[in-house]
């Protein structure tokens, strides 16, 4: 059964301790992306040279999609996988992925999960079976690979597969949803829909109102949800139950906000929506709901955000303090 974002199910009854602890998931994830930012920024001019400073390359962030990894990774462990994509940092912080690693491979020092040579949209940790590409579309199919491990083993292992909806009209998402659903496998299909697949609105590109309409074509569940983490929350628990109990494939998407760039740099131009954005930033939002029904109060805010702080700037001291790799290694690594 396929349902809508008009008739998706209301939002779990949650106790303070959940909501605080996607709170602050949200937070750790908006926190350390600022400091990316900063850092990346840093020294890239005069004027702006993406192939200059500490942070060199391209660097797309993800604020204001934070309730999605929250919501979704609350219901997973350790041993269950997750393909994400190249907007990836607020699906590796809250699926546990290692901070200090994850700074240092986006400053491409030798300490980073590749050693330094994958950067930030190529993150794998295989202590939590984390992985992302730079492709869109990639991560689905191999996270069917980890599904049918899972199915084969009786593990009640899930994986969950991220992708924007831009790449949702790529053909690894049409075969990877047809064979998840075919075989029945434990995955979780998560789509981002933030509106904009690069600089081209959905309405332009895929003609389909909502990409959760596709899944009755896979005779698979799918549901629509907005950018509110209890109600993301709600809908991942009841996918990933079902794909724990055998019960296969689920798509979900869920109408999230870009609230920066595509890519760092990009002057965004083409969003005539662009002076509206900021008011959609959900962390605030849910700090506010927060607040009014007593879960909240400054002096939790406060230790929050510090401890934050606090977290994101040890991984970014580590990662500066670490070596770069040495350039005679540079064939190290890779297979030949």
């Amino acid at each position: 059964m396929s349902t809508t974002a008009h008739d998706t199910p209301q939002s779990l009854a949650l106790d303070p301790a959940t909501r605080l602890a996607l709170y602050r998931t949200m937070v750790l994830a908006r926190t350390f992306e600022e400091a990316v930012l900063r850092e990346y920024h840093a020294d890239k001019g005069p004027g702006f040279d993406i192939g200059k400073g500490l942070v060199p390359g391209e660097m797309h962030l993800a604020a204001g999609q934070e309730p999605v990894a929250a919501g979704v990774c609350a219901h997973l462990t350790g041993d269950d996988a997750v393909t994400a994509t190249h907007r990836p940092h607020h699906f590796a912080i809250a699926h546990g992925v290692d901070m200090d690693k994850m700074a240092a491979e986006i400053f491409g020092r030798e300490t980073g999960l590749g050693r330094g040579r994958g950067g930030h949209m190529h993150l794998f940790d295989p202590t939590v079976h984390f992985s992302c590409s730079g492709i869109i579309a990639e991560g689905y199919p191999p996270a069917l690979g980890q599904a049918y491990a899972f199915k084969q083993k009786a593990t009640g292992r899930v994986a969950v597969a991220v992708t924007g909806e831009g790449a949702a009209n790529q053909g690894a998402f049409h075969e990877s949803l047809n064979l998840a659903a075919l075989w029945q496998l434990p995955v979780v299909f998560v789509v981002e829909d933030n509106d904009w697949a690069i600089s081209v609105p959905r309405d332009a590109s895929t003609s389909v109102p909502s990409n959760a309409s596709r899944g009755a074509a896979y005779n698979m569940p799918a549901e629509r949800v907005e950018n509110d983490v209890e109600a993301i929350y709600a809908a991942a628990d009841r996918a990933v139950a079902r794909a724990r109990a055998g019960k296969g494939p689920t798509l979900l998407e869920v109408h999230t906000v870009r609230l920066w760039g595509h890519f760092e740099g990009d002057a965004q131009g083409y969003r005539p929506e662009l002076a509206d954005v900021p008011s959609m930033d959900p962390i605030p939002r849910y700090e506010q709901r927060l607040r009014d029904e007593g879960v909240l109060d400054d002096a939790v805010i406060a230790r929050t955000r510090q401890e934050a702080q606090a977290r994101v700037e040890q991984a970014i001291a580590f990662a500066k303090d670490s070596p770069v790799p040495d350039p005679a290694t540079a064939s190290s690594y890779v297979f030949r």
